[in-house]
């Protein structure tokens, strides 16, 4: 008498029948990635993302382009490629105005790469977060102080960087930018009749910013109120202009930046 053949028939359709009550409690992605589809994503080699991140940067959607990079960071934190995502997540979120993540990830690449050829970039972008920050003089001037404190850290560390000459004259920008503030805070004590107030702000401005454009007026300015000359001239005329930021280029020469600019 013959043995029964053993047919594997029965224990395929048990093994399905099991598979597809299992896939109706957890769903098709279940089912899936029984047979590796669909189920976990299959992750992009990071040379790939890094040659797709730097197309979509090249054209100017830092949105698409930051994706790339992130998905580098988060997934191959140690490639060759991670060191180029960092830098360039960074550079994406600076263009898109993000500036407070950009901060972040910059100061992350310092510390990463200190000896990185591109630090110097690295740390001129840095001061670029808080300049680009700079508001009307009537309001916060941190952004002011911060991007001179780091564009002075470039320069005493990189002095002969490619970004050493327009750091140079970005602080001299930020300076006018301060240097108009503080004017304006006179133009306030003035019209609220705080002479003595007036007078101690102007010799500040004028000792602490002896080259700005506008110390000359205000020279002239302090020389009038020691003199007891009553104040019938019109303010407006002597702080008329003082609103933002001046153009950096206005500080870009090197003549320009040895001279003070005349006096608006």
């Amino acid at each position: 008498m013959h043995s029964p053949v053993f047919s594997p028939r029965p224990l395929i359709i048990l093994l399905l029948s099991t598979l597809l009550m299992t896939t109706s409690l957890s769903g098709c992605a279940s089912m899936n990635s029984w047979f590796g589809v669909g189920g976990e994503e299959v992750q992009v080699p990071a040379e790939s993302l890094a040659i797709k991140g730097m197309e979509a940067y090249n054209v100017g959607n830092y949105s698409a382009a930051l994706k790339h990079f992130d998905e580098i960071l988060n997934n191959y934190p140690f490639s060759p490629e991670a060191m180029l995502a960092g830098l360039k997540a960074a550079d994406c979120n600076y263009f898109m105005g993000n500036y407070a993540e950009a901060l972040v990830l910059y100061k992350k690449f310092e510390e990463q790469y200190p000896n990185n050829e591109a630090i110097p970039y690295a740390l001129y972008q840095m001061a670029m977060c808080s300049y680009q920050q700079i508001d009307t003089i009537d309001r916060d001037t941190s952004g002011a102080t911060k991007s001179i404190r780091e564009f002075t850290r470039l320069i005493k560390a990189f002095p002969d960087s490619p970004y050493t000459a327009e750091a140079r004259a970005r602080i001299r920008a930020a300076k006018e930018f301060l240097v108009n503030h503080e004017y304006l805070v006179v133009e306030f004590y003035l019209r609220t009749n705080k002479h003595l107030d007036a007078k101690t702000r102007l010799n500040y401005l004028i000792n602490t910013y002896p080259d700005a454009s506008v110390t000359p007026k205000a020279k002239t300015l302090l020389a009038k109120l020691e003199s007891g000359e009553k104040m019938r001239f019109d303010l407006s005329s002597w702080f008329s202009g003082l609103v933002k930021l001046p153009d950096w280029h206005l500080f870009s020469s090197e003549k320009a930046a040895e001279q003070p600019l005349p006096a608006r």
